[in-house]
């Protein structure tokens, strides 16, 4: 047991305090639930980026004055609609795990 040098502090102050090591139980379903959060985002990441950059892509073309497609809502979405996607599928799974993983190293 540490002494306490000066009112309220004990020697070995500033060290990080030891957390207890989880069950390997524990860890194999955290890798399970990360796996399966990963993959569904993913999958709704790249959906709704796509979606999400054909209305940016819409609002551009607006802006720009450009003329629409017949039966299209602009006429290139196809390049809104691969970067939006890309950026969906990365963005979202490493923002839910990282929520995640934040939430489980405070328990």
């Amino acid at each position: 047991m540490s002494t306490p040098s000066r009112q309220g502090e004990t020697e070995g102050e500033g060290e990080e305090p030891q957390r207890p090591q989880p069950a390997p139980e524990a860890v194999e379903d955290r890798t399970a639930r990360n796996i399966g959060v990963g993959c569904f985002t993913t999958f709704i990441g790249f959906w709704s980026g796509g979606m999400v950059a054909v209305l940016v892509g819409k609002i551009v073309e607006g802006l720009r004055q450009t003329r629409s497609c017949e039966g299209l809502p602009i006429c290139n979405w196809t390049s809104y609609a691969l970067v939006g996607a890309v950026l969906g599928a990365v963005t979202l799974p490493v923002l839910a795990l990282r929520r995640l993983r934040r939430r489980d190293v405070r328990h």
